[in-house]
């Protein structure tokens, strides 16, 4: 295996401050302390982002519908964004907020683009993408569950963690089902790269993947 997929398969020996396991570089304290000033914007972004993961698994089923590994694994993961969407907006609608649109972020615009266009290499892409943004959301959702000083909703947070952890391990497992390891792993340390850079500039507006 090359050095670059060797860092994707364990990111944290390539950086022992990256602790989630696919992730280049780890989440700023910046981050942390523009999320905690702004949570009901969070809150509302969070919201949009579990409803849109639910149509990223939607739409793999829709364009691969014969793949049935793909289609039982991708439903499974769509039925729990969808939960997870309605216990968001509970808490939004607790809390007085009010649904709406906000403006993205580059974060998905720029993953999106990294998918290349021609079979297979686009169905490798886009299961790694979505791995990427769940392993992403597991690290953020923790670290908003380490330090919220509201303990119920920290509660809440840290009872999401292990649901996106089993996301990115089921995109994985797609992805190393239908492509030979090394080169999922070798496109995984592209990809990672990429994402990482993404967010090395904070995003003015708090998001979840800002």
């Amino acid at each position: 295996m090359t050095v670059a997929a060797s860092r994707a398969a364990s990111p944290a020996a390539a950086n022992p401050n990256a602790t989630i396991k696919w992730l280049v570089e780890p989440t700023s304290a910046a981050w942390v302390e523009q999320t905690l000033a702004n949570l009901d914007t969070v809150l509302l972004d969070h919201s949009h982002c579990e409803r849109k993961a639910a149509g990223v698994a939607l739409s793999l089923m829709s364009r691969y519908p014969s793949n049935a590994k793909l289609v039982r694994a991708l439903t499974a993961i769509a039925q729990e964004e969808l939960q997870h969407f309605e216990q968001v907006n509970r808490i939004l609608e607790k809390r007085g907020v009010t649904l709406a649109p906000l403006p993205a972020p580059p974060y998905g615009s720029g993953l999106k683009a990294q998918v290349r266009r021609n079979e297979p290499d686009r169905l490798l892409d886009l299961l790694l993408v979505s791995g990427l943004i769940e392993a992403r959301s597991h690290e953020r959702l923790g670290l908003l569950a380490e330090h919220l000083p509201d303990r119920e909703l920290a509660k809440f947070y840290h009872s999401l963690m292990a649901s996106e952890a089993r996301h990115y391990g089921a995109y994985w497992l797609l992805a190393t089902a239908e492509f030979d390891r090394e080169v999922a792993s070798a496109r995984l340390a592209e990809l990672a790269a990429v994402e990482s850079e993404l967010l090395s500039t904070l995003y003015p507006e708090p998001r979840i993947h800002s």
